[in-house]
């Protein structure tokens, strides 16, 4: 008995997967399982510039809250006939419009995490303090909201300087 012959016929190298296709096979699939996954991988390298981003959205909030409550004094949502915003002193409404405006400008960068909003959010921040210590006519000089906006700054720069370490030049 003789044993059958194996002929081979000419294969095309079109017909032979390359180790690159296979590979970028398995990444493919990979990826589209990576894509599909509903769980976030979470890593500990930028846990600075998450907490930091976070802090930024909570301010952006509270610029919201001031720039609104401005806003209403402006319009007379809130306060009676003497303290409408026509009857107070030119100091005053010069500051509330000023606050009105820039707060809210501030609040959109830093909800976007822009640092054009950070800017912004610092210079109303300052803007705040220097007003309650050097005009105290204008809102009172409330050494509460110095107080304040002296702890958000440095809670932001707190943060700022951690985040900045994390990410080496």
């Amino acid at each position: 008995m003789k044993a059958p012959s194996r002929s081979r016929a000419p294969t095309q190298l079109s017909e032979i997967p390359s180790r690159d296709q296979s590979r970028d096979q398995s990444r493919d699939k990979a990826m589209s399982v990576a894509a599909i996954s509903s769980e976030r991988i979470e890593t500990d390298e930028n846990v600075w510039t998450r907490r930091l981003v976070f802090f930024l959205r909570i301010m952006a909030v509270v610029s919201v809250g001031k720039g609104l409550y401005h806003w209403a004094q402006v319009t007379g949502f809130i306060g009676g006939e003497e303290d409408a915003f026509e009857n107070q002193a030119m100091a005053w409404q010069t500051a509330t419009v000023y606050f009105a405006v820039i707060e809210l400008v501030a609040a959109v960068g830093l909800w976007l995490a822009t640092p054009w909003g950070a800017v912004v959010w610092l210079t109303t921040v300052v803007s705040m303090a220097v007003i309650e210590l050097m005009f105290p006519g204008i809102y009172g000089g409330s050494l509460t909201v110095v107080g304040l906006e002296a702890v958000m700054l440095a809670a932001y720069l707190a943060l700022a300087w951690m985040a900045a370490r994390e990410r080496p030049p």
